[in-house]
């Protein structure tokens, strides 16, 4: 397994738009000025992150990418990720929800590349109502967003064991993540 983290972007969001908002740029790729919060991107962007072995991952350019795992590597995995990125934007779309970002873990097998972990899941993307879709702030989402949101209230310093979580957010997460999987497949029977 790579030790780098292949993020794909299709909308302004979380750290990426935490970044854009201090310097115009997202993992170093400069972007328009003027972007609001939640905004679609013209195009998808390949914005890459550490895999931190504890605490949080981070965000880093794809040059750097590059310099870990190889260029031939970082540029055979970034364009399968925008690929795979863009179907799974296809099919939600189609389903009334909006694929924000995503990120997909790839490594080699026997010198051929190979796609690894959970792919487009409440666990490692960033899923959103179309229908409630408003940019220019935070989205509604059926996703881990709910349980970031809510460490952000608790104080948490972002370097210590996060705090237990309270069973109304494990709950609420839970509803979440159903509430992905009905829309998403259209199966109720869960």
């Amino acid at each position: 397994m790579f030790p780098v983290e292949f993020v794909i972007r299709g909308y302004l969001a979380g750290s990426g738009w935490k970044e854009y908002k201090k310097s115009g740029t997202v993992c170093g790729i400069k972007l328009p000025e003027g972007l609001k919060e939640s905004d679609r991107l013209d195009e998808p962007i390949f914005t890459p992150a550490t895999k931190a072995t504890d605490g949080h991952d981070i965000n880093i350019p794809p040059e750097e990418a590059a310099r870990i795992i190889g260029k031939d590597w970082a540029d055979a995995a970034s364009e399968a990720a925008l690929r795979v990125y863009a179907r799974g934007r296809e099919y939600a779309e189609q389903r009334g929800v909006i694929l924000c970002d995503t990120k997909f873990e790839f490594g080699t097998l026997d010198g051929t590349l190979i796609l690894a972990d959970e792919v487009l899941t409440p666990d490692s993307s960033r899923f959103w109502p179309a229908d409630q879709y408003e940019p220019g702030k935070g989205q509604p989402s059926f996703d881990k967003q709910f349980v970031r949101d809510w460490l952000e209230t608790t104080g948490w310093d972002k370097d210590s064991p996060p705090p237990p979580l309270p069973d109304d957010v494990v709950a609420k997460t839970r509803e979440k993540y159903i509430e992905a999987y009905r829309k998403l497949t259209g199966n109720r029977d869960f």
